[in-house]
C-alpha cells in the first residue's frame, strides 16, 4: 500500500513572497526526494460564499510504501526539505501522513 504525505500550509502574511519561495526553492527541493512517486499541489480558492479556505496551499506527496516514506525522510534530502520549512512557512504548516489507496 502506498504512503501519502499531505502538507497544509497556513495563510502567509506575504502571499507573493511565500509563493515565490515555494515555487523557486522548496518545491524543487521536495521534488528531489528519493523514491517519490508523485507530487501534486493545490491552491484552494474561496467557496461560493467567498469564504477563505482553511489553508493557502496543499501539497500531496506519495511513496510506494510506508517504509519508503520513512527511509526517504531520514535521508539527507528529506531532512533538508523539512528544515527548509522554517525558511518560508512562518504562518504554520501541518504534516499528515498515512497509508493511501487509490479509489477511482
Amino acid at each position: 500500500m502506498t504512503c501519502q504525505l499531505t502538507v497544509l500550509y497556513h495563510h502567509p502574511q506575504d502571499v507573493d513572497a511565500f509563493d515565490r519561495y515555494y515555487e523557486e526553492t522548496h518545491a524543487p527541493l521536495a521534488a528531489k526526494l528519493p523514491g517519490l512517486r508523485s507530487y501534486a499541489v493545490c491552491r484552494p480558492e474561496p467557496d461560493a460564499d467567498r469564504k477563505r479556505p482553511p489553508g493557502h496551499l496543499i501539497a500531496v506527496l506519495t511513496w510506494d510504501s510506508e517504509e519508503a516514506y520513512q527511509t526517504e525522510f531520514a535521508s539527507a534530502e528529506g531532512q533538508a526539505t523539512v528544515a527548509d520549512l522554517s525558511n518560508f512557512a512562518a504562518a504554520g504548516v501541518q504534516l499528515i501522513s498515512g497509508p493511501s489507496k487509490l479509489i477511482a
